[in-house]
């Protein structure tokens, strides 16, 4: 997009101030539902979509940066069958990274080591580094500073999913992720490079006219 073309800073704040308004809506809607199939929650849930993929548009036309969000549309999830009044939440979360820069990293690990003097020697090799690392730094953070310890972003995901009760102690800990029905999922975010691919060829589809044109075209992702 040109210069001449981006949207203003107004703008972008003006989405985001649209976005926060339709959260609030939607929100409001959820605690007055009637019913598993309120049509009001439903309207206030696609009027939030839109807003967020419009600010996730305008971020990124203006600031050439994207949203960690990805609101699935109903054609991409699998329906809810879990309890209407959930008493407990699991909250799982993957994050991958690829070791971009490994003498970064090991840097990291070896300052990480030389503060604690009865830690092992583990900083030596990649993966010893990154067990300090990971065992020193809380997930979020190492999100948030990723490329300053010589990592590099992939895919992401985190599902929220819903349950009569809580776990009992150690019930999962040997296999966490192995029960985990898709169809309890509340709600779920996922950032992938899969989405710049997404867009790129609704851009293209966009610039050379169908041979079908009644064919509706798809709507462009919110992540990039």
């Amino acid at each position: 997009m040109s210069d001449a073309a981006q949207p203003t800073a107004a703008e972008v704040r003006a989405a985001a101030e649209a976005v926060k308004t339709a959260l609030d809506r939607h929100l409001a809607a959820v605690e007055r539902r009637s019913g598993e199939d309120d049509p009001a929650v439903y309207e206030a849930f696609n009027q939030l979509a839109a807003a967020a993929e419009t600010y996730d548009e305008l971020l990124y036309d203006r600031y050439d940066e994207v949203t960690p969000f990805e609101i699935p549309s109903a054609e991409d999830t699998l329906p809810y069958t879990g309890p209407e009044e959930p008493n407990a939440v699991s909250v799982l979360i993957r994050r991958d990274y690829a070791v971009a820069e490994p003498q970064r990293l090991l840097a990291h690990a070896q300052r990480i080591e030389a503060a604690d003097d009865e830690g092992p020697e583990a900083s030596g090799t990649v993966h010893g580094a990154l067990g300090l690392l990971f065992g020193e730094f809380e997930p979020d953070e190492i999100a948030s500073r990723h490329k300053e310890f010589g990592l590099e972003e992939g895919d992401s995901t985190l599902w929220v999913t819903a349950s009569d009760e809580p776990a009992d102690p150690g019930e999962w800990l040997e296999a966490p992720f192995e029960q985990v029905d898709p169809q309890h999922v509340v709600c779920r975010f996922d950032v992938s490079a899969v989405f710049d691919d997404d867009t790129d060829d609704d851009i293209e589809d966009d610039a050379v006219p169908s041979l079908d044109e009644d064919e509706d075209l798809e709507p462009l992702d919110a992540d990039r």
